[in-house]
C-alpha cells in the first residue's frame, strides 16, 4: 500500500502546484483585459489565444523542472514575458530552480528574466504613466527577488529534512548494529558459562563411566561407589545448569546461584576427588583477592582440571595459588601423563580460548604448554593491587 501512495502523493503536490502557478498569473491576465477594451483586433486576439497558449506551454514545460531544473527555468524565463498569464509559471520556475542553492543558475536565470521582461512591455499598447520605466525594471526585479528568497527558503527547509533524515536512519542501523553486537556477546557469554559449568562435570562423569567400562576387575563396592559418583554428577550438572539458564533469564524470584570465588577452590577440588581425580592443593595465600580476580583464578582452575579428566585419565593434578596484596596473584594447574588410555570426549576448543579472554579482560597473562614428561602445564598471573593501600592514597 506504502508503494501506491508515494506515487500518488508525488503527482498530487505536482498538479496543486502548477495549478497554483496558473491562478497566480490570472489576475495580471484579468488587469490587461480591462485595460485592452477598444483595443484592436490583432492585440485583442494576442491576448485571447496567443497569451493562453503561452501560458499553457510554460506550465507543460514545468513538468520536467526536477529533470532538467537549468534549462526549463531559462527557457521559461525567456518565454513567459510575453504572456501576462505565464507570470506564476515563470516565479514557480525561478523558486524551483533557487531550492537548488545554486547561486550562479540562479543569477542566470535572473538576470534573463528582468531582461526580457522589459521588450515584452511593448506586446499590449497600454497607455503608461510619466516615470513608469522605473516601474517596469523594479516589478521584474522584486517578484523575481521575492520567488528566488522563497526557492532558498524550501531548499533550506529540504536540506534540514534531509539532514535529519540521515541522522535517523544513522542512528537507526547504528541501533541495529548495537543490537546485533550485543546478541553476539550475549552468545559468547550464555557459551562460555556453559562450557565452564558444564565441561567440568561433564567430562568427570565420562572419566567416571570409561572407568566402569575398561576395569572389569573392580570390586563390587568399587562398582557402586563409581555410579553413584556418575549419578550425583549428572544431578549437579543438572542443577548448575538449571540455576546458568535461570540467571541468563533473570527470572523473577530465582535464587541467584553462588558466585565461584578463591573460597570455593577447595570445594571443586573435593569434587574432583569424589569423581576419582587424584588432585592435590598447594596455597600460600591468606588473603582475600577481589571478586573479579576470585572468579577468574575457579575458573582457571576448574579448566585445569575438566583438561585434566578429559585428556589425562588417571593422572596425578597438582594445583598452586600463591601470591599477596600488592603483587600478584598465581595460579597453576599441572598434570603427569594419563595413566589409562580410553575413549576421551571430543573438545570444543572454545575452553582456553574463553579463559584466554578471561584474564586478558583481567589485566593478566596465561600460559599453558606440554611438559618434558609428556604431561601438562596451565600457569596463570592475574595482577592483585593492595586495596588498603589504594583506600590510604
Amino acid at each position: 500500500m506504502n508503494t501506491d501512495v508515494a506515487p500518488r502523493l508525488g503527482a498530487w503536490r505536482q498538479s496543486w502546484k502548477l495549478a497554483a502557478a496558473a491562478a497566480a498569473g490570472l489576475p495580471a491576465w484579468l488587469a490587461i483585459g480591462v485595460l485592452l477594451r477598444g483595443q484592436d483586433a490583432g492585440t485583442r486576439s494576442w491576448f485571447l489565444i496567443g497569451d493562453p497558449l503561452v501560458a499553457l506551454g510554460c506550465l507543460t514545460v514545468l513538468l520536467w523542472r526536477r529533470r532538467f531544473p537549468l534549462t526549463v527555468a531559462l527557457t521559461v524565463a525567456i518565454v513567459s514575458p510575453v504572456s501576462a498569464l505565464a507570470t506564476g509559471a515563470a516565479l514557480l520556475a525561478l523558486a524551483s530552480l533557487s531550492a537548488r542553492r545554486r547561486p550562479v543558475e540562479i543569477g542566470l536565470v535572473g538576470s534573463a528574466y528582468v531582461t526580457a521582461s522589459q521588450p515584452a512591455v511593448g506586446i499590449y499598447p497600454v497607455q503608461s504613466p510619466p516615470g513608469s520605466l522605473w516601474y517596469q525594471l523594479a516589478i521584474p526585479v522584486l517578484t523575481a527577488g521575492i520567488a528566488v528568497a522563497v526557492g532558498m527558503a524550501v531548499g533550506s527547509r529540504r536540506a534540514e529534512v534531509r539532514s535529519l533524515r540521515e541522522r535517523a536512519e544513522s542512528a537507526e542501523r547504528e541501533q541495529t548494529a548495537r543490537a546485533a553486537q550485543a546478541r553476539v556477546l550475549e552468545r559468547n557469554r550464555i557459551a562460555r558459562e556453559m562450557h565452564d559449568v558444564l565441561a567440568h562435570r561433564i567430562s568427570l562423569v565420562a572419566m567416571q563411566a570409561g572407568v566402569l567400562n575398561h576395569r572389569g576387575d573392580l570390586a563390587a563396592e568399587e562398582n557402586r561407589v563409581l555410579v553413584r559418583g556418575i549419578a550425583d554428577g549428572s544431578r549437579q550438572a543438572l542443577e548448575e545448569l538449571r540455576d546458568v539458564l535461570g540467571l541468563l533469564r533473570a527470572e523473577p524470584g530465582h535464587p541467584e546461584p553462588l558466585p565461584p570465588t578463591l573460597d570455593r577452590i577447595p570445594e571443586l577440588v573435593a569434587d574432583a576427588r569424589t569423581s576419582g581425580l587424584d588432585v592435590t592443593l598447594t596455597t600460600t595465600v591468606t588473603d582475600r583477592p577481589s571478586d573479579a580476580a576470585g572468579r577468574t583464578c575457579y575458573r582457571i582452575v576448574q579448566e585445569g582440571l575438566t583438561n585434566a579428566a578429559k585428556h589425562a585419565p588417571g593422572a596425578q593434578v597438582h594445583i598452586t595459588l600463591e601470591g599477596k596484596a600488592g603483587g600478584e596473584l598465581g595460579v597453576s594447574v599441572r598434570n603427569s601423563p594419563a595413566v589409562t588410555m580410553s575413549a576421551r570426549p571430543p573438545g570444543s576448543g572454545f575452553g582456553l580460548l574463553g579463559l584466554s579472554e578471561r584474564i586478558d579482560l583481567a589485566g593478566g597473562e596465561l600460559d599453558h604448554r606440554p611438559t618434558p614428561d609428556n604431561g601438562y602445564l596451565l600457569t596463570a598471573r592475574l595482577p592483585w593491587p593492595d586495596a588498603t593501600h589504594e583506600k590510604r592514597t
